[in-house]
């Protein structure tokens, strides 16, 4: 939008309807204070998919986008250096969510009747990464007391805000 230019609701939409599917997530987390790690314990997601066609391909979309999700969440960010170019540009320098960092996720289909859909089907695509880092942020705050606002959710992130809030003034990994 241009400098100047206050956003107006007038217009008309022109697309294409189309379904919606509604996605739930929820997390059991515990947090290491002295550490700021952070050890999911459980994963469930619930979805609306109209009608899953195919029940292993609608179930591998909705782990693939958690496992996304979770990336986005827990380590990925882009660093600039003093000159503003990318620093992270290459996976060696980004973190990426590994094997061993998702969580096996109990997935749960709500089967509704859709008029729009295929056969009454929704679409799935990125729709499961959309409730992951709220949800993760969520039982974050149940184990902790304490409100997280900021992703990604870095070890040192998660240690300083618990130490905002404790008042404890030991480094990241000491005894």
């Amino acid at each position: 939008m241009a400098v100047g230019l206050e956003p107006a609701a007038d217009g008309h939409f022109g697309g294409t309807p189309r379904s919606v599917a509604f996605n739930a997530h929820w997390f059991r987390a515990a947090v290491d204070p002295g550490t700021g790690e952070i050890r999911i314990l459980r994963s469930v997601h619930a979805a609306d998919a109209g009608k899953v066609m195919n029940p292993m391909q609608c179930r591998g979309q909705v782990e693939g986008g958690v496992a996304q999700a979770l990336g986005a969440t827990l380590f990925e960010r882009v660093l600039l250096d003093e000159r503003g170019a990318v620093d992270t540009a290459a996976f060696r320098r980004y973190r990426l969510p590994q094997y061993a960092d998702v969580p096996r996720t109990e997935a749960h289909f709500m089967e509704t009747a859709d008029a729009i859909g295929p056969l009454g089907a929704k679409s799935m695509s990125e729709s499961p990464f959309n409730p992951v880092a709220p949800a993760l942020a969520n039982a974050l705050r149940d184990a902790t007391g304490v409100r997280f606002t900021e992703v990604p959710l870095l070890r040192d992130r998660v240690w300083r805000q618990l130490e905002r809030h404790s008042g404890s003034r030991r480094p990241p990994g000491s005894p």
